[in-house]
């Protein structure tokens, strides 16, 4: 697989991870405003997620999405984690640990991939600012 494609699955797979982690706790937030936050987030995540798939089927790639071993693993680690705690505070702080990550590795990404195609790396460097704007707005509901 070359750069391009491994890139823009990364971009399909971080996305796509947001996706599944912001529907599954807009069933278990109750706060208005922080649900207000998620569906927002939840908006632009599918819309990146889209402009991936989008690129990779244009570029003849094939779709690597998140495993079910994966996907799997994050679902009962969500429940596990808001298990005794649902509070918006605690699943903020959850949300900025995983944006966290999420930065760490589009960063690395960005450099591992800094010869690629323009508008692949324009939608990662988009990820990124996203990811980075995501913790400094989650913030405020700790």
């Amino acid at each position: 697989m070359n750069g391009n494609a491994e890139l823009l699955n990364f971009i399909f797979q971080n996305s796509q991870m947001g996706v599944n982690t912001i529907n599954q706790l807009l069933d278990i937030v109750e706060d208005t405003n922080f649900k207000k936050h998620l569906r927002d987030q939840l908006n632009e995540y599918q819309e990146i997620n889209q402009l991936a798939m989008g690129k990779l089927n244009e570029n003849g790639y094939d779709e690597k999405g998140i495993s079910a071993l994966e996907k799997l693993r994050t679902y009962m680690m969500i429940n596990i984690q808001t298990l005794t705690d649902k509070s918006t505070s605690h699943i903020a702080e959850m949300l900025i640990i995983g944006s966290n990550m999420g930065i760490i590795d589009a960063i690395k990404n960005l450099k591992k991939y800094k010869d690629g195609q323009n508008d692949i790396v324009g939608l990662m460097d988009r990820l990124l600012k996203f990811e980075e704007n995501n913790m400094k707005e989650l913030k405020q509901f700790l």
